[in-house]
C-alpha cells in the first residue's frame, strides 16, 4: 500500500478512536456524578422520614429512642444497599457499551482497511484477521462461489487440517443451504462442545452478500480457548462484516480481472505494432 494512503488510514483511525475516547470519558464522569447524587438522595430521603422525631424523643423512654434509631439505621443501610446494586447495574451496562464501542471501533478500522485496497489477497488477509481477532475464531475458512459451476471453494483459511472439503455445491449440507438461502447458520448448544462438529457441520456459516446476491461464505468450525460462546456483539459484527467483506472481495476481484484483461489487450496491441 502507498505510504501516503497508509498515513491517511492512520489519521482517520486516530480521529475515529478519539471520538470514542471522549465519549468514554464523558460517560465515566456521568457515572461518578450519578453515584454521588444517588447516595445524597438516599440520605435526604431517610433524613426526611425522621424529621421532627427530636420532639417525640423527649416524650419517649430511652429504650424507645434506641428502637427508633435502630429502625432509622436499618432504613439507611437498606437504602444504601439498593443504591449500590443500582450503581453496579450501571457499571455493568457501561462495560457492555464500552466493549461494543471498542469492537465497533475495531470493525471501523478493519472495514476502512478492507475498502482501501483493491488487491484480492490483501482483502482476504484483512478478513482473516477480523474473524480471528474480533470474533475469536481459531479454525475457519472463507469460501467463494463460482457461478459457472455453482460450487463453493476455499480461497483462504486458518487452522484447518487436511480433511477440509475442496468444494461444496449450492444446496448441499449446512454450508450449501446457507449459500442458497442467504441466511446465516449458527449451531445450537454450547459452541465449546465440538462433538459432531466437522468440515461439513460447522459452528457457524455466514453468507457474504451484496444486497441479496451471495458471493461466498465465512465458515467457522472452532473458537479460541478463551472464547466460551458467541455474544450478541459477535452476531452484529459478523452481520456487518458479511456486507463489508462481500463488497471488498467483489470489487477487488473485478479489478483484478479488468487488470488482466487490460494487460492482455496491451500485449496484443504491442504485438500488432511490432508487426
Amino acid at each position: 500500500m502507498d505510504p501516503k494512503e497508509t498515513n491517511l488510514i492512520k489519521n482517520k483511525v486516530e480521529e475515529f478512536l478519539q471520538v470514542f475516547k471522549k465519549g468514554e470519558e464523558f460517560t465515566q464522569e456521568l457515572l461518578k456524578e450519578n453515584e454521588k447524587f444517588r447516595y445524597r438522595v438516599a440520605q435526604l430521603e431517610e433524613a426526611g422520614k425522621y424529621t421532627g422525631r427530636e420532639e417525640s424523643f423527649k416524650l419517649h423512654s430511652l429504650e424507645e429512642r434506641i428502637t427508633l434509631l435502630e429502625e432509622e439505621n436499618k432504613g439507611l443501610i437498606d437504602r444504601y444497599r439498593h443504591v449500590e446494586e443500582e450503581n453496579k447495574d450501571f457499571a455493568n451496562r457501561y462495560l457492555e457499551v464500552e466493549t461494543e464501542n471498542n469492537n465497533l471501533a475495531n470493525l471501523y478500522v478493519a472495514s476502512y482497511q478492507l475498502h482501501s485496497t483493491l488487491d484480492f489477497n490483501e482483502s482476504l488477509k484483512v478478513i482473516l484477521e477480523i474473524v480471528m481477532n474480533l470474533i475469536g475464531a481459531e479454525e475457519f475458512s472463507i469460501m467463494m462461489l463460482d457461478e459457472k459451476t455453482n460450487e463453493l471453494s476455499i480461497v483462504a483459511q486458518e487452522g484447518m487440517g487436511l480433511g477440509a472439503c475442496a468444494s461444496i455445491k449450492i444446496g448441499d449440507g449446512i454450508i450449501g443451504q446457507a449459500t442458497k438461502t442467504g441466511e446465516a447458520y449458527y449451531r445450537d448448544g454450547d459452541p465449546t462442545d465440538l462433538k459432531g462438529v466437522d468440515y461439513i457441520h460447522p459452528l457457524a456459516c455466514v453468507p457474504l452478500k451484496i444486497k441479496e446476491h451471495v458471493i461466498g461464505v465465512i465458515v467457522i468450525y472452532k473458537l479460541l480457548l478463551q472464547k466460551q460462546a458467541f455474544s450478541d456483539v459477535d452476531y452484529e459484527l459478523l452481520s456487518m462484516l458479511a456486507g463489508h467483506a462481500a463488497t471488498a472481495l467483489f470489487s477487488s476481484k473485478l479489478y483484478s480481472q479488468s487488470e488482466r484483461k487490460l494487460t492482455t489487450i496491451q500485449s496484443f496491441l504491442d504485438l500488432l505494432k511490432d508487426k
